[in-house]
């Protein structure tokens, strides 16, 4: 793990249990900004897991695309590394920051994010993970978490590589987020791929919705000016923003 940050995963000692599989999970996406949404989708993805899974999560990752991905709103990786780095720093003991997407100097497709972190924890060959007690490795199961919104977009023609899919879903699997407005399971029994690997997919109803989104948060910072976005980003973010100057220009 030399690129990883890796300290505030859980090890051994941290006396998880060996019965079950450890399990490390991923965001993949802009965040430009992170919001409190993208918070709790880790939350409520950890919830579901221990009352409905044999996983043990060791851990969760942000991981800010690059500047190479061409998007409207997108603030500079540095900076949107910075503001994911600040929202976790100080309210969250299991969450952390992988920079590596960011730092890439081509946009790096989620399948290939995804190898990485296979990489870093369970290394090139599959000859690492996690150290039991009985000195033996245990290999890391790596998940994608998604909102309803995103894993839609599946469908969308000339955005995802079907062998990408299956590469995704099929060797990693995926924790769906519903989003208000998005019915996944009606598009999970629609779309071929999802439904093939239906097994390594795992829906998570939000009990409390919330559709706070990073353009929502652009445009009532910048297109109606002078509206407060106070409680909707961790207040360290919403600092780092007006410090910066972000999103000025959205």
């Amino acid at each position: 793990m030399d690129h990883l940050p890796c300290i505030r995963l859980l090890f051994p000692n941290n006396n998880i249990d060996e019965s079950k599989t450890p399990l490390v999970i991923v965001a993949c996406g802009s965040f430009s900004p992170i919001t409190y949404l993208h918070l709790r989708m880790f939350e409520m993805a950890r919830d579901f897991i221990l009352e409905n899974t044999n996983f043990e999560i060791l851990g969760g990752y942000f991981s800010p695309v690059s500047d190479f991905y061409q998007k409207q709103g997108l603030a500079q990786a540095k900076h949107r590394v910075r503001m994911c780095e600040l929202a976790v720093e100080r309210s969250s003991a299991w969450l952390m920051v992988d920079d590596w997407e960011s730092l890439q100097t081509s946009y790096q497709r989620t399948a290939i994010v995804l190898d990485h972190f296979q990489s870093e924890l369970n290394g090139p060959d599959g000859e690492g993970g996690i150290r039991l007690e009985n000195g033996e490795y245990k290999s890391i199961k790596i998940m994608l978490l998604a909102g309803g919104d995103l894993v839609q977009s599946f469908a969308a023609p000339d955005v995802w590589a079907t062998a990408d899919l299956h590469h995704i879903i099929g060797k990693y699997g995926c924790l769906i987020l519903e989003r208000t407005g998005s019915d996944v399971y009606e598009f999970l029994l629609s779309h071929d791929v999802l439904y093939k690997h239906r097994h390594n997919v795992y829906v998570i109803k939000q009990l409390i919705y919330n559709d706070i989104s990073s353009t929502k948060i652009r445009q009532v910072l910048f297109v109606r000016r002078g509206m407060s976005i106070k409680y909707l980003l961790p207040t360290a973010v919403i600092d780092y923003i007006y410090e910066q100057g972000l999103y000025k220009h959205d």
